[in-house]
Formats: structure tokens, sequence, C-alpha cells
């Protein structure tokens, strides 16, 4: 059971990278026979939009009747309008990440690679032109692919004519479509360097056609392998040769056929959202197969391929070249019908209105110019061919028979101009042109004409109802354009690939330019390698940027930029100046963003003079900075000097007030009764007690009292009654010469008495008392 599980899979795989055969070419060439006609009615809406709507049928029975043909040409200008508003709301393409983190970088660098590609490849031309086909007729085709060229551009998109492609038509989404071919016609030469190997087959067709093998009587021998087996295919192929070979030109078609195969396959969907084809030679998919958060499953896919025909002959068979899973060609449709699929536009509503313009207009003019003659035969000397002709000129010479008319008393000749124009012809003509507006949704007012709108609110509202009646064919163009970027990017990306790729993302007027680097190799903390800005697993999408780019929408957001600026006080409307000027379409664009932001950080008059006089300043202390230094270095020698001496006087006066304190317990216990006048004079003077209190000297207590040098018994106010001159000569008597204080708020400082001291200036206390009496 398995082994045959094996051989069904091995089966399937093959058959998915099998080329096509011929009865596969056959089978897509008999489907495309059995797919409903359009293309004809397609050619002729096409004609009707370049203004060529009188067909030569039409114009040989006008000219039997002598009906001037006349065109009122309503479709082209309408068409006009819808490509023109298409330019107008052109949008660009702008790559973003898909919801990962990190991705800004990336998505920055790409985006700014594909709006170069755009710009490069002409790929809005291109667009373009397939639009005016999608609106028209329905349908349009850009080719997506790269520049054969190697002096060009890598890349390249062109409109491709809707009658080259053909496609599956039995589903309408592009994804499913089983096959497209495109056929082109080419010279043999350029064929045949286009393909070497098939090179003598291409020879030999162009110059005998599909029938070259019956020319070559002897190719059962002496014939190269290739001719053999080409000449057994051309006497299989049963269709006609002039669909493959021209025998006038003698030119060849070449046929592109795109088709898919479908494949079993191993997805891997990994934790970031990316999905890959697992491959089981790939280390990374094994280990990443291994993690819970990975998921291993089966899935059908498509594979895309491409094969060369030559009529009969294929010339070359392989798998895609690009990286995208889509066809190479983006088809632009506008409308397609429901049970067949197919595409149609705008100009199948208005070619039976625009008929009726065209006769009601020719009938009209033939009219005003008609002439009805009645007349007896024989009543003119001239044929009726001469008649007629002479009868419609403005001079006309009519030459009567005189006899004629006195042989026969009822003979008569009267010419008649009786045709007039009624309010009923106006009113058919005006009809006409207003089915056309009815029939497209497009208004006179979008077109540019008066219509029938009296005020600007009015036009708006019909400007803005054409908007929406034209709203879903621009959303099918949106998502084609996109489909166009989304094939674009898929190639810069593959080019660009695992390489380390610098990119300058070059600024605009307002934005600097700055440099990303993609695929650069890095170590983080632990010594692992590692890609920063990997391309490779960043998702990216691309989407449509709202804001239109074109200069026109440029144009209005500068009116009403401007008109908001000017409500703007003056130190707001310098800030929004550069971004005013950015909308200019000038050519020193980004010269002016600069000189208004230089002028912007220019200083007022108040603020230079300051800076000039700042600068002075700076320049005069330049000049006198070695008068400077040594005035600092004799500031400093006075400063430690200084310092010095205010440590010295902290000292003396600490000890000062030490002195003090003392001097003033020592008067208190003597006389206690100065304390509290003391007490009183302190506070008249406005002496508060600290709080707290200051710290406790905690000066040393001796064990010995000094003995005062007063007489015992002491009487208070003993004494008192002796002469002051007495007890002056009693005190010098007693005292010794005492050295001088130097300063003059302290009591001298006494010699050491030998004996016989009074008071405080005894040493000892038995100083005090009296030897001799002893």
């Amino acid at each position: 059971m398995t082994n045959d599980t094996t051989t069904t899979t091995n089966e399937l795989l093959a058959d998915a990278e099998r080329p096509m055969s011929t009865e596969d070419y056959e089978s897509i060439l008999f489907e495309i026979e059995q797919q409903a006609a359009w293309r004809a009615t397609a050619d002729k809406e096409m004609d009707y939009a370049d203004g060529n709507q009188l067909d030569s049928e039409l114009l040989r029975r006008q000219q039997a009747l002598g009906i001037p043909p006349a065109v009122e040409d309503n479709i082209g200008p309408a068409l006009l309008s819808l490509q023109g508003y298409e330019a107008r709301t052109r949008t660009d393409w702008r790559v973003t990440p898909n919801g990962q983190a990190g991705g800004q970088e990336v998505a920055a660098a790409i985006n700014f690679r594909l709006n170069e590609a755009e710009r490069q490849s002409k790929a809005d031309k291109a667009m373009s032109e397939a639009f005016r086909s999608m609106i028209a007729c329905g349908i349009g085709w850009v080719e997506v692919t790269r520049d054969s060229d190697p002096f060009g551009y890598p890349y390249r998109c062109r409109m491709v004519h809707r009658n080259e492609i053909h496609w599956d038509m039995t589903t309408t989404d592009p994804d499913k479509w089983s096959f497209l071919r495109r056929q082109q016609w080419t010279r043999p030469e350029r064929l045949a360097r286009m393909f070497p190997a098939h090179a003598e087959l291409i020879t030999q067709v162009s110059k005998a056609g599909p029938a070259w093998h019956d020319t070559f009587a002897n190719l059962d021998g002496g014939a190269s392998t290739g001719l053999q087996n080409a000449w057994n295919t051309a006497r299989a192929w049963t269709w006609d040769e002039n669909r493959w070979y021209n025998l006038t030109s003698r030119e060849v078609c070449v046929a592109e056929v795109w088709y898919r195969r479908w494949s079993d396959v191993m997805v891997l969907n990994l934790p970031d959202g990316r999905v890959v084809e697992f491959d089981d030679s790939n280390r990374a998919h094994l280990v990443a197969a291994s993690l819970a958060r990975s998921q291993l499953r089966a899935a059908v896919v498509p594979r895309v391929r491409r094969a060369f025909w030559l009529g009969p002959y294929l010339l070359l068979d392989g798998p895609t070249p690009f990286p995208h899973r889509s066809f190479p060609y983006v088809p632009f449709i506008a409308f397609q019908e429901d049970m067949t699929g197919i595409p149609y536009g705008y100009v199948r509503g208005m070619k039976y209105a625009q008929d009726a313009i065209n006769s009601g207009a020719s009938k009209l003019r033939w009219g005003m110019s008609v002439v009805r003659v009645e007349r007896t035969k024989g009543a003119v000397d001239m044929t009726d061919e001469q008649l007629r002709r002479q009868i419609a000129r403005p001079d006309a010479d009519v030459v009567l028979n005189a006899e004629h008319f006195r042989n026969n008393p009822g003979a008569r000749f009267e010419v008649k101009r009786d045709y007039t124009l009624s309010e009923q012809h106006f009113r058919l003509l005006d009809d006409s042109r207003a089915t056309i507006e009815r029939t497209s949704a497009i208004t006179s007012g979008f077109i540019g004409r008066q219509g029938s709108a009296r005020s600007g609110v009015q036009e708006q509202t019909q400007v803005e109802q054409s908007n929406q009646s034209i709203a879903d064919v621009m959303d099918h163009f949106k998502s084609a354009r996109q489909l166009v970027g989304e094939q674009l990017m898929a190639m810069v990306v593959e080019d660009i690939g695992e390489e380390e790729t610098t990119v300058v993302i070059e600024g605009d007027a307002l934005r600097e330019d700055r440099t990303v680097v993609l695929n650069r190799l890095e170590k983080d903390a632990a010594g692992y390698t590692y890609l920063s800005n990997d391309l490779q697993r960043t998702r990216l999408l691309v989407s449509l940027e709202d804001v239109p780019s074109t200069s026109s929408f440029r144009g209005q957001q500068l009116n009403s930029m401007s008109e908001a600026v000017k409500s703007l006080p003056a130190q707001y409307q310098a800030a929004a100046m550069p971004f005013l000027a950015s909308l200019m379409d000038v050519p020193f664009k980004r010269e002016l963003v600069e000189a208004l932001r230089a002028a912007g950080q220019q200083a007022s008059p108040e603020e230079i003079e300051k800076q000039i006089q700042e600068r002075v300043a700076q320049e005069i202390k330049m000049a006198g900075h070695d008068l400077k230094a040594r005035e600092l270095d004799m500031k400093e020698r006075l400063t430690d000097a200084q310092i010095e001496k205010l440590m010295a006087d902290a000292v003396q006066v600490g000890v000062q007030a030490a002195f003090a304190a003392m001097q003033g317990g020592a008067q208190v216990a003597q006389m206690p009764m100065i304390a509290p006048i003391a007490d009183a004079i302190m506070q008249g003077a406005g002496y508060r007690r600290p709080s707290p209190g200051g710290d406790d000297p905690n000066f040393p207590t001796p064990a010995q009292t000094a003995a005062m040098n007063i007489k015992s018994p002491y009487i208070q106010g003993q004494d008192q009654k002796q002469p002051a001159a007495v007890a002056q000569k009693e005190a010098a008597a007693a005292a010794a010469p005492v050295r001088e204080n130097t300063s003059p708020t302290f009591p001298p400082r006494p010699q050491t008495g030998s004996l016989g001291m009074d008071g405080i200036e005894t040493a000892r206390a038995f100083d005090n008392f009296d030897v001799t009496s002893a």
C-alpha cells in the first residue's frame, strides 16, 4: 500500500513539472475558439471612442441619398474627462510591513526602490493607456516584466493590446486562470536569435511557410533530427496556417502561453506569519518543523509555467522566471457579463445615443438644403440630371421650354422649399445628448462644460454625483494598479536577495536624506551572527497612498494652506512657511525651503546688538588674559593670608570670649545684686535668650578655691568713710609694678607676687594672712 501511495505521489509531482504537449496546446486553442465572440464589438466601441463613428456602408447610403455625413462626438470628451480624473487622482505606491515589528526600515528602503521602479519602468504611462481601453470597451492589459535590453532599466511596464491576449474566461478570478496566451507577430530573424536551438526550423518556416515539409522530399535521410521531428509534428497539425504565418510579410506569429499545473506540497507555517514550502534538505526547515509554534501541513498549490509555441512547434517550456505566483499580464477590467464573463465598458451604453445625434444632425442639415420641384414633363430644356444639379445651386439657371407651355395650357414649373426646423428636432437632439450623460453618469460639469447647474453648490453636487457613479470602476482600476506594484516589488526584492545592500533614501524639501542598510551581518551579545533588516524575513505589503501626488492636487493643497496660513499669528506663519513652499512646483523648491528656515533662525536687531556686545566683551577679556592671570595669582596669595588671619582671629576671639565669660561669672559671684540690674539693661537693649542654648564649654574646675584679698571679718561698707586719697596711696604702696596689656578692653596682667597680695592678685590662699601678726 505504501509503494502505491509513493508511486501516485511521484506521478503527481512529475505531472506538475511536465512540459506542455501538443495535445495540451490544441485543447487551449479549441477552448479559445469556443469562447463567446466579443472582440469585434470591442473594436467597434474603440472606434467610437476614437471618433470613427460612421462606417463605410452608412456613408455609401448617405451619399446615394445626398445626405452629408455629420459627427458630433460626445463619447470622446466623456472618456477624456475620466482619463483626466485618473491622472489627477493618481496615487503612489507605499510599502508597509505586514504588522511585523522592526520592519519599518526595510519597508522604507523597498518603498524608495519601488517608487523609483514606478518612474523608470513607465508604469504610470502603461496603466493610463490600459485605463482608456478599460473604460471604453471594458478591458486593458499591462505587461510587468524584465527588460531584455541590458542598457535600459531592469524592469519594464507596457500596455498590451487586448486582441493579443486570450485567457481562461471560465472564471473571473485571475489567480485561478488555467491559461493565458499572448500572440505577437515578429520577424523570423529576430525570433531565430531568441531561440538559437530552433534557428534552423525558424529559418525553413520563414522561407516556405507551414508547408515547408512538402518542399523537402528527401527528409527520410540526411536530415537533422530536429527537422525530422518537426516534420512529423507539422504533418499532424490541423490548424490553419494563417494563424501563425503571414505569406505576404513572411512574418511568423509566436505564442507565449502561461499556464498553471496544480501540485501537492508540504508547507511550513512559521511563528512570524510567513508560509514557506517545506524542503527536507534544508536544515533550517527541519529545525523550524520541530518547534511547537510551527505547523507543517499539506496543501495544493499552483505551479506557474511558461511555453513558447510557433504554430505546432514547442520552442521553450519551463517554470516561471518571476518570483511571484501570478501571470505577468495584469488585466484592467471595468465590467463583466454575469453569464459569459465578457468585458464591457461605458461605450456600450453610449453608442445608440451617439448614432442618434449623428443621424439627426445629418438629416437636419440635409433638410435645410433640400429643394422640391413640381413640373410637367418637357417643361425645361435640359435633362433631368442637369436640372437636379442646377436646382440645388444657390445661383441656379433653369431654361424653360416656351413651346411646351404654349401647347399645354395646364403645364407648370414650381420650386418649393417648405422644409422647416421644428422644436421636436432640437428636443430629439438634446435628448440624445442627455442620454449619453445618463448612460455614462458623466455630467456636463464633470466634463468641464456648462450644464444645468445655476450655482456653485449645484455644480459641486453634480461633480460629486459623477464621482460616486464612477467609484466602482476606479476601485477596479486601483486593485489592478496595486497588483502591478506587487509584481514590481517582487522583482525588486528578488534582485536584492540576501546581499548586503545600502539604500540611500533621498529626502525632499522638508526631510533630509537617510541611509538604510539591508541584510547587514551583525553579532549579538552571545556572539551569534544574525542579519539586521533581513529582507527575506520581512513580510511586506503594497498599498496605495491616500494622498494623491499629482501637481493639480498639490496646487489645491497650496491654495488651502495659503488661506490657513494667512489667519495665523506672525510667529506661526514663520514656522509654516517651509511646509507651504514644499507644495510649490518650482525647480528651486529645496533651496527656497532652506532659505526660509535660515531666515526664521536669524536673530532680531536687539539680539544682534546683544551678541555684538558679548563678543566685544569676550575679545577684551581674551586680550587682557595675561594681566588677569597675574591678578588671579595675587588674589590667591592674599586669600591664603586672609584665611590664616581668620583662623588666628578665631582662636583669639574664642579665648577672649572664655575670659569674658569668666570675668562675668566672677562679678556675679562677688556681687550677686548686679545680676538683676544687668538683666534689665540687656533686656532694654533687646537681648533674647538663645533657644536652644549654647554648648557647655566644660572648663576644668580646680580642687582648691583661691582666697580673696579682703579683711576678715568682712563687713559690707567698711572703710567707706576713709578718704579716697588715703585709700589710693595705700593701694599704690601695696601693689607692685604691673605689665601693660596690649588690649585696652581687658584688665592688666599682674606680675606674680611674692607675698602679701590682696584679693585676686594672690597666688595662694595663705598669702592673704598677715605674717607678722601670725
